[in-house]
């Protein structure tokens, strides 16, 4: 087995579960974590790159970004959404040490600026 092989295919099982935390952790933004997977296994295993190819969810998302590089702003508005949307619901309702509720809003901070970061399909026309 090549070194790339068993390095890689680990990692991309390592950023698939934390794309997959991410959809419901509203601090951790799902989809540069997604697109790492794809080209870890891209590189390690093509099983696993076709899977998430063919994955209704991310297939579209990942193509974009692999012929492309760009998101489409649909997707954006509904990590940016998601992230609003439970991220605030918990630093509204859920967290009362103010230490916590800082550290969630700059986490999404952080996580809205990686999403925002990334070039929109329609900008690459």
């Amino acid at each position: 087995m090549q070194v790339k092989t068993r390095l890689y295919k680990p990692l991309g099982f390592l950023f698939l579960g934390l794309a997959i935390v991410g959809i419901v952790l509203p601090m951790l933004p799902a989809t540069p974590f997604l697109l790492l997977a794809a080209w870890f296994f891209a590189r390690s295993s093509e099983r696993w790159h076709s899977w998430l190819l063919a994955n209704p969810t991310f297939g579209p998302l990942i193509d974009n970004w692999e012929q492309r590089r760009c998101v489409t702003r649909r997707t954006k508005l509904v990590a940016i959404a998601s992230m609003i949307f439970a991220g605030g619901g918990s630093v509204m309702f859920a967290l009362e040490h103010p230490g916590l509720r800082l550290a969630t809003v700059v986490f999404m901070l952080i996580g809205a600026a990686v999403v925002l970061s990334i070039r929109s399909c329609e900008e690459c026309d």
